[in-house]
C-alpha cells in the first residue's frame, strides 16, 4: 500500500464515526476562522473530554489543524486534506477495470 492510500484510509476511518463527522461538518461550516474547542462542545452538546478524543483522531488523520491562542485552542477543518482524499477516490473514475487472466 502506498502513502496516499494509507492517509486516505485514515481520513475516511476518522470520518466514519458519527461524532467525528459532526465535528468535521461543523468546522467546515465555520469556515477558515474555525471554532474554539469550547464552542464546538457547546454547538454539539458534547462533553469536553469526549470532544478531545474525537479531535485527537481527526488531527491524527490530518483533517483538522489546531492553533493555541493563550488558553484557548482554535480548530479548523483542513479542507485541502479532504480534497486530496476525494481526488484519490475519484482519480480512476470511469477508466475501466482490466480483465484478470483466468487459469483454465
Amino acid at each position: 500500500m502506498n502513502t496516499e492510500t494509507e492517509s486516505s484510509a485514515a481520513a475516511l476511518a476518522a470520518l466514519g464515526h458519527p461524532a467525528r463527522l459532526m465535528v468535521f461538518r461543523l468546522l467546515v461550516q465555520a469556515g477558515p476562522t474555525g471554532l474554539l474547542v469550547g464552542e464546538i462542545a457547546e454547538h454539539l452538546d458534547m462533553p469536553l473530554s469526549t470532544l478531545a478524543h474525537h479531535l485527537r483522531s481527526l488531527k491524527q488523520a490530518g483533517l483538522i489543524t489546531q492553533t493555541r491562542k493563550g488558553r484557548e485552542v482554535e480548530t479548523r477543518a483542513d479542507t485541502e486534506s479532504l480534497r486530496n482524499v476525494l481526488d484519490f477516490l475519484m482519480s480512476e473514475c470511469c477508466k475501466g477495470v482490466p480483465a484478470l487472466a483466468r487459469a483454465p
